[in-house]
Parts: structure tokens; sequence; C-alpha cells
């Protein structure tokens, strides 16, 4: 029931006179309101004569409450609980924090006193109201009303004695395991454990067998967490449904395979999962990779650089040709960074022709070039066709081996702008990497434009961030100077719910930059040795991975632990 207040004329009249809509458009508004009901706001958004920000700014200064962006916003399932489903439809409200005897409340229509009365009494909390698109919070609804299964409840639905335990790896018939593969509680488990992951925010998912028990972990943040032991007779109809959803062979179960899963989670998102299976001595263990592209951060300024690196990184990739190198180990960003590159590189002016294994995330405007190892694809193969496609910018996955290093060399070379990666520890150490693999010194300074090195050290949470006590000698370990320790504030998490009482949420990239300057390329000719390379790039500016995170800690980012988790001493 609408407030006289928020009543539809008022409403229109309101917008009228700030001139946010025509009276055309309020006319034709009103029309579709007879026509399919609804409120005037959502039919005015619907029919596209307002954004849903401008007409929830609008409402949240007419009245004097805050707005809220939903979508933003992780509800604990504690509040949700205080408000029934049926009530927050009836007023098209979702409860959003409780503090102390006050309940927040984001509403379509802030001024429905008869709405907030009405909460007020079936939830014996005093009300405060903040204003939220009434899309939003029709989506909000559905996804924090929508009845989630907990593992308990999985498995009050399943009958251990449906599964044999299997004797032997060769034992077992493939009819059979489809069918425990199609069980109802299997599948209900499967699907538990994929969208909890994406709820976690974890980056991979491993489901591991081991002689007399099984385990589910996360990969959250960087680190392993431990979520779920599902019963051991689950095994092979937990593997074999995952080996199903993957479309990989469920009978061949002595070899490693390689798969791909894709979810559709509403709203257009799309999750893939790259699935991998490994025999080991109990079993496959299978671990999935998650691949948000909602996630996937593009813009360089948000992934951590500092200003001088980033603008040294840019210079590198304006250059006609030459060849840029990201290196580190995997799951430190590298595919992130090289992702953003392109995004800046991506003009219709330019042809850009990527060799990935495998391609991770779709980016339209480039040639992307998914390698296949068993029909003979691999980097060098595309390398050299993609020489043959007039091409501008060349992206390969890894050089793993000298025929891919020479051709990506020459290259670079004859006109070419080159992006890859290696897997080493730092900057100075790319370099020996590349004249260990056959390359000549002569090629490798002529064709290396830039090197740069990464990790990712985990965030603090910034919800229960607080100040620490000094540790001046931690400090020094990690190579601050006694006279310049004095002058960091140092912070952790304390735990909260937002961060699952770990103090760390998200994670922040470590850089180090090493330009090929002349002064390193005469280094590199006279075969110097990589600490060598490392003093001179130093005392040119270079900020090393371990000065990075010192950096990262002075600005209250993340802490000295997990510095020294992710950077060697300098």
């Amino acid at each position: 029931m609408a407030s006289p207040a928020q009543s539809p004329g008022r409403l229109g009249e309101l917008l009228l006179r700030e001139n946010l809509i025509s009276p055309t458009q309020l006319q034709k508004a009103q029309e579709e309101q007879r026509k399919t009901g609804g409120r005037l706001g959502y039919n005015l958004t619907k029919l596209g004569f307002i954004e849903e920000s401008e007409l929830t700014n609008f409402l949240s200064r007419q009245y004097g409450v805050p707005s809220i962006s939903l979508t933003d916003f992780d509800i604990d399932a504690e509040v949700i609980a205080l408000l029934k489903r049926e009530v927050a439809e009836k007023h098209l409200c979702i409860p959003v924090n409780r503090a102390g005897n006050t309940l927040i409340v984001a509403m379509a229509d802030p001024s429905n006193i008869f709405a907030i009365d009405d909460l007020k009494f079936v939830t014996g909390y005093n009300i405060e109201v903040v204003v939220a698109s009434e899309v939003s919070i029709k989506e909000a609804v559905d996804r924090y009303y929508s009845p989630t299964v907990s593992y308990d409840e999985v498995m009050e639905g399943f009958d251990e004695a449906d599964i044999e335990i299997e004797k032997t790896e060769d034992d077992g018939n493939v009819l059979d395991m489809e069918k425990s593969a199609e069980d109802a509680p299997v599948v209900r488990l499967v699907n538990l454990i994929l969208v909890d992951a994406i709820k976690r925010g974890a980056s991979d998912i491993h489901v591991e067998p081991y002689e007399k028990e099984m385990r589910v972990r996360y990969r959250i943040d960087g680190m392993l967490q431990e979520v779920m032991r599902p019963p051991l007779k689950l095994k092979n109809a937990l593997t074999s449904r995952l080996k199903i959803m993957a479309e990989l062979d469920i009978a061949e179960r002595r070899l490693p395979q390689d798969g791909r899963i894709k979810l559709k989670l509403g709203k257009g998102r799309e999750m893939d999962f790259r699935v991998n299976t490994l025999p080991t001595l109990f079993g496959e263990k299978v671990v999935l990779r998650l691949l948000d592209k909602s996630n996937l951060q593009l813009d360089m300024t948000k992934l951590g650089f500092d200003p001088k690196p980033l603008a040294e990184f840019k210079k590198a990739l304006t250059q006609p040709y030459g060849m840029v190198l990201v290196t580190g180990p995997t799951g430190s960003g590298k595919t992130t960074t090289l992702y953003s590159a392109l995004s800046e590189l991506n003009k219709v002016s330019h042809n850009i022709s990527t060799a990935e294994d495998p391609v991770e995330y779709n980016l339209p405007g480039i040639n992307q070039c998914h390698m296949h190892d068993d029909i003979g694809l691999n980097f060098a193969t595309a390398l050299r066709a993609f020489l043959r496609q007039d091409p501008d910018i060349i992206m390969v996955g890894e050089i793993r081996d000298f025929e891919t290093a020479e051709i990506g060399v020459k290259a670079a070379l004859t006109g070419h702008l080159v992006l890859s990666t290696l897997h080493t520890n730092d900057c100075p150490s790319t370099v020996h990497r590349l004249l260990n693999m056959g390359i000549e010194p002569f090629l490798v300074s002529a064709a290396v434009l830039l090197i740069l090195a990464q990790r990712l050290a985990r965030k603090i949470c910034v919800e229960c961030k607080e100040v620490t006590e000094a540790n001046p000698q931690g400090l020094i370990d990690i190579g601050v100077k006694p006279e310049d320790a004095a002058a960091f504030t140092l912070y952790k998490g304390a735990g909260c719910r937002v961060c699952g009482n770990k103090g760390y949420k998200g994670r922040v990239a470590l850089y180090e930059v090493m330009t090929m300057s002349d002064e390193i390329k005469e280094f590199v000719l006279n075969g110097a040795s990589a600490a060598e390379l490392k003093a001179e790039a130093i005392r040119q500016g270079m900020r090393t991975l371990r000065m990075s995170g010192v950096q990262k800690i002075k600005e209250g980012v993340t802490t000295i632990e997990e510095v020294c988790r992710t950077t060697t001493a300098d």
C-alpha cells in the first residue's frame, strides 16, 4: 500500500518538476502501468525514460535517506532471517544490516510509512530506511531467499549403502558409475560445491581422495582452505559426476584428462570451470579452476601498480616492436596483467593474435588461438602461423622451449610487439633463463624491451582493519632501514564475517619492473650474473618485489607476514 506522498501522480509531478522526465514520457509510463501493473518508477526505468541509479538518487535526495547499491553489498543470512520473504515481496524491501535494536531496510519507496510500521511490528526492531532501485531489490530477494541446500541436508538424503567401495581402480562397471553419478544427492552435492566456491570467491577447487577419507578444499585469496569431508563411499560417484559435467571419459581412470564445465548463473553471467583429473594412489584427484570474466580486472591502475613502474610498462607497450616479458609462478596474476595490456592495445588499427593454453577469457577484437599439443598445435607452430597473418601484436601464453623463444625473439626484431610469460623468480633471472634456453646474448639485449615480475599478496580486510602494535624488528628484517621503521603504522585484520575471520580479503599485486636500458644491455652482452644485473637495475631505480611489498605495508594494504610469504629478501 503506497502512502499518499508516494502516489503515482505525486512521483510523476516531482520528476517533471526536476526535468528528469518529459510530460510525454510520464503519460506513456502511466499507460504502461495501467496495462501491466507495477509501480510508476519501475515502468519509467523499464521504458528507458530514466536510469535506475538516477531514480534512486532522486528518491534519496527527495526523502533525505541514503541510497544503497545492493549488488555491492553482502547481506548476512542472520539478517535475512529476520524478515520473511512474503513480507519482503509485499512491501518491496529487504533487510541489509542491523545495529543494536535498529534494522536497516532497503526500500524502493522510502515514504511508505504503512510498510515501515508493519516492518517494525513483524520484526520487533526500530526501522531505519535506505533507498534502492526496485529491480535490484527484486533480484536481491530472489538471490537471498532462494532455497539453499547445506552440506548436512545433502548428506541426509544419501544412503551410503547404495554405493560400494571399489577394491581396485580397475573394478567397477561404467554403467554403474554413470548411474551413481546421477543420484540426486550426488548431483546436489556437486552443485553445492560449485556454487559455494563461486559465492566464497574461490579461484580453485580441489577434490582429493585418500586411503581412509576424502576432502574438498578451496583456494581463496591464494590460500587453500578445507571446506568439507564427504564420505569416502562417495569418491567414485563424485568424481564421475564432475567428469560427466566436463565431458570427460569416465571409464579412463589411469591417465590425466582436461575438460571444461560452463555454468549459467543468471543475469547473463557465465562461469567457466577448467577441470583437470590426475590419477593418484587412492583414486582420481580433480582440480577445477574458476574463470569468471565478470571479475577480470583490465584497468591497469587498479591492479596494484605504483605510478613509476606503470609508466615504464605503458611506455614499453607503445613501442612498435620488441618483447615484453611477464614472469612469476603459477597463480601470480600474469594472465590478468597480459590481458590488461592487450585491452589497452586493442584498437581497430592493430591486428592482435594470441596463442594460449588454454584460452581463459574471451576478448572481443583479438584473435585468440587455443593450443592442442595432441595434434601438433603448440606455441612454436602457432607463432610461425601468426607471422604469416600480417600481425602487429603477438601474445604467446608461455615461452617453454628454445624453439618458441627463438621465433618470438625473431618476431620482436622484425617489426612486431611480442608479449609473453616465463616461469622465473624475478626480472634479472629472466635474462639468464633465455640465455640458458640457447638464445644469444646479443639477441636478448636487442629484442627485450622490458621484464615485469609479479606476486599476489593478500590484502587486509577493510571491514575489520585495525592498528596493531609496532614491530620495528620485523620491518628491519624485511629490509626497512632502522631509522625509517618508526614512520610505519602497521595494520592487521581482526577477523570478521566478511573475511571469514581470516583478517584478509582480496589480493593486491606486487610488481618488479626492469627496463632494458643501455647499461643493462651492456651488462648482458658482457655476461654479467643475475646478482650484478639486479644491483645495476636497483641503482637505476628499479623497485624489487620486496621493496614493492614494503611500500604496500607502509600504505596499510598488507602485512609483514604476507610480504615475507610472497617475496624473498633482496
